[in-house]
């Protein structure tokens, strides 16, 4: 079995019980350890590949190998799991259809202001992982780039502690800077929601935080 994070990973098959051998697989070493799997492969074994906290390929590791596999006829089978970018599509009450989606943000600020405009101005949902520690920074661009843009903060989903935030920039950077946000992140913006929202009630802007512990 290939695993992200293997120590996770055996925590999960532990739970199963499952004894099934591991060999790390990510960022840092996916590209290198590629040869050996395609290798072990052709020679008849079977694997599955164990992302840490998401569907592989998405974010995570696993594009090369899939790609590895389909240039090396190499036969292969993908089982849909937990999807941030979908589950957060779906929970956040914005139009789902088109929708972009542009994996982490940039870390410099010039970068993710650049990026930033793209999604207010493309005309659809747009969806961005970001990190905790960042995003304060990223609400205040959005203050200056798309004001009357609708946004939702998506943290910790399928967790104990999953939470849908929506709101305006303002509020949600005022929100989280009194709240430093922790765990994992999906932000999306909804650039053309303005004109819906106003009509709205204020009982119906009111953040809604959903905690299912």
């Amino acid at each position: 079995m290939i695993a992200e994070d293997t120590r996770r990973a055996g925590q999960l098959l532990s739970h199963l019980e499952i004894r099934k051998p591991l060999l790390s697989f990510h960022e840092h070493n996916e590209e290198r350890r590629l040869d050996e799997l395609i290798r072990r492969l052709h020679a008849g074994e079977k694997m599955a590949l164990v992302t840490d906290a998401g569907t592989p390929s998405v974010s995570d590791p696993g594009f090369r190998l899939v790609r590895a596999c389909i240039a090396a006829q190499i036969g292969y089978t993908v089982l849909p799991g937990p999807s941030a970018v979908l589950t957060a599509l779906a929970g956040s009450g914005f139009p789902p259809v088109p929708f972009t989606f542009g994996g982490f943000l940039p870390s410099s600020g010039s970068g993710r202001r650049s990026e930033l405009r793209k999604a207010a101005a493309i005309g659809m949902t747009s969806i961005y992982f970001e990190s905790p520690h960042r995003l304060v920074g990223c609400l205040e661009d959005l203050e200056k780039i798309a004001p009357n843009a609708r946004l939702c903060v998506a943290r910790e989903l399928t967790k104990i502690h999953e939470e849908y935030r929506q709101g305006s920039s303002v509020d949600l950077a005022a929100h989280y800077r009194t709240h430093p946000p922790r765990g994992e992140i999906t932000l999306l913006i909804d650039p053309l929601s303005n004109d819906l929202e106003e009509k709205r009630s204020h009982s119906e802007k009111t953040p809604i935080p959903r905690n299912f512990a």
